[in-house]
């Protein structure tokens, strides 16, 4: 036996509900024979009568009434189904794997996710700490729809990478420490200094700020958590270069002096992703809502 079809089974439910043929026709926007045409394939498919022909009423058999009660189910899962899959294409439902900094994560991202929670509440964001570079590996394998990663980054075919915004980079020292109004490279390098993990691109950023100045400075630990980095210089442990991600950074770590740089460094973000017309309503709303915190 073919599979039922779901044309005829809303046919015949509609005839159960209004009891003629006429007033299902006529609901259905369909002819008469055509209404007729569904009842006779879906008793000759399951080998039963399905409606008694009253004079003025039309009822379903027993049979009939069973079928009746199992289509509305199928009717409404079929329903739902493609009420999920056009959600899905508008971008009202879904879900976006987004890639993301932990300074991004701490300072930036609460905001752009409640953003996103109070636009599109039926959208699942799930966050992933990853680096700049993982980030980008991941993108490029189709495990993630979008990333914030430190730029520049280099050329990727099918990635498309924009500017998000620009923090300036500052000394982080121990509030006991005396320093100077601009902290310069030689300065820092005279003192214990605890920098990001060797792997990512501020490390590398910040290397080239001391190498520009003929310096190679040696850490005294490497981490890939600017939170902990702060938590050690607010112990006195040692000095760190980053960015700027929180106006407020000295109210929020107590024990922590926050100094410019002379010369000025500053670390820029950006959000990676696959050409538009390759991802889903979704992720072009996550994108959307990032533009909206944009720097200009």
């Amino acid at each position: 036996m073919r599979e039922l079809n779901l044309d005829q089974l809303r046919t015949l439910v509609a005839i159960a509900d209004l009891g003629t043929f006429s007033a299902a026709a006529r609901a259905l926007h369909l002819a008469q024979p055509t209404v007729s045409l569904h009842v006779s394939e879906l008793e000759s498919r399951l080998g039963a009568p399905l409606i008694i022909r009253g004079a003025r009423k039309v009822e379903p058999t027993a049979a009939g009434a069973v079928l009746v009660q199992r289509a509305r189910r199928l009717l409404r899962d079929a329903d739902d189904a493609v009420d999920a899959v056009q959600r899905h294409v508008a971008g009202r439902g879904g879900r976006v794997r987004l890639g993301s900094s932990t300074g991004v994560l701490v300072y930036l991202l609460p905001q752009v996710l409640k953003a996103m929670e109070r636009a599109h509440p039926e959208i699942d964001v799930e966050v992933s700490i990853l680096g700049s570079s993982e980030a980008m590996d991941r993108l490029g394998q189709g495990t993630l729809d979008v990333g914030l990663v430190a730029s520049p980054q280099p050329p990727r075919p099918g990635v498309v990478l924009t500017h998000w915004r620009s923090d300036p980079m500052m000394a982080y020292v121990p509030s006991a420490w005396a320093v100077p109004q601009r902290i310069t490279p030689q300065w820092l390098a005279a003192r214990p200094l605890i920098f990001n993990d060797s792997t990512t691109q501020l490390y590398r950023q910040t290397m080239e700020w001391f190498a520009n100045a003929g310096l190679t400075p040696r850490t005294r630990v490497e981490l890939n958590y600017n939170e902990a980095m702060k938590s050690l210089v607010a112990a006195g442990y040692g000095a760190a270069v980053l960015p700027l991600e929180h106006k407020h950074e000295e109210s929020v770590h107590q024990g922590v002096q926050v100094v410019p740089l002379k010369p000025a460094l500053t670390r820029h973000t950006a959000v990676v992703h696959r050409p538009l017309e390759a991802v889903d309503g979704a992720t072009r709303n996550l994108l959307a809502t990032l533009a909206e915190f944009r720097q200009t």
